[in-house]
């Protein structure tokens, strides 16, 4: 038996969003500034510049974390490392290689409270049940996901992919039912969903933060022609085709 409390229910914490076993939390105001970091923090809080944390109760699903993700637990929790045998972690190693995630990702399991690192980034909830049970990550926007999810390495479908667009020649995809997390350096209000039916979505940069498993996705010419596509200016473009649906992003990763 245990009680949290100034957590939730400090006046400078609030909760943005809520989703299966996760919960969003943001800090309204950082209030451990010194007289030199003041008036930085100030214009960071008008700028929505803030600090947000995901928790996880374990009471509703087992939870897996991106590596060094865990600030700290509560209650009845245990921690594993996911693997399932040599074969298991084998594949899991060669994974983390292709995808750039962490190879081995921690599972947590129990019925306490995981309480993951506090980030300035935003700290997207989606439900794999709305991309049809597959969706496809971009390079390090995992940081948490419902254990029942499953990890694999998805393959571009040339490898122009990798050598021209800027790109992996690998993503992460989650497959099956469950809520997963990301961190995005944009808040969900500006994403821009795109719903293709049979149909083509060409975009100039690293934009998709998400997208169906069920698309095609290369990198093409803008043009048929290296002379269109000079006159263009564009170059190479990332090119989703099929059905599903695509997440952009107005902006590109910043640097960390």
């Amino acid at each position: 038996m245990y009680q949290i409390k100034n957590f939730q229910d400090n006046d400078d914490v609030r909760t943005v969003d809520q989703l299966g076993p996760f919960t969003v939390i943001e800090y309204l105001r950082d209030l451990s500034v010194m007289p030199g970091s003041a008036m930085t923090a100030y214009y960071c809080n008008e700028m929505n510049v803030r600090k947000r944390q995901v928790l996880c109760d374990l009471g509703q699903a087992d939870i897996t974390i991106q590596a060094g993700a865990m600030q700290w637990m509560v209650g009845d929790v245990k921690a594993t490392t996911g693997v399932k045998g040599v074969g298991d972690l084998l594949g899991k190693a060669i994974r983390g290689k292709a995808t750039g995630e962490s190879a081995i990702k921690p599972e947590y399991t129990g019925s306490g409270t995981l309480v993951l690192e506090p980030t300035y980034k935003h700290l997207i909830l989606m439900d794999a049940a709305e991309w049809n049970g597959s969706v496809v990550l971009d390079d390090g926007l995992f940081l948490a996901c419902d254990s029942r999810l499953q990890h694999k390495a998805v393959m571009r479908s040339n490898f122009s992919s990798a050598v021209a667009g800027g790109e992996g020649l690998f993503n992460l995809s989650l497959n099956g039912t469950g809520v997963f997390c990301i961190e995005s350096d944009c808040p969900k209000e500006e994403f821009v969903e795109i719903t293709l039916k049979d149909d083509v979505l060409k975009v100039d940069g690293n934009f998709a933060i998400a997208w169906s498993n069920s698309l095609q996705f290369t990198v093409e010419r803008s043009s048929k022609s290296l002379i269109g596509s000079a006159a263009s200016g564009e170059g190479l473009v990332n090119v989703y085709r099929g059905t599903g649906k695509v997440l952009l992003a107005p902006v590109t990763k910043l640097p960390l």
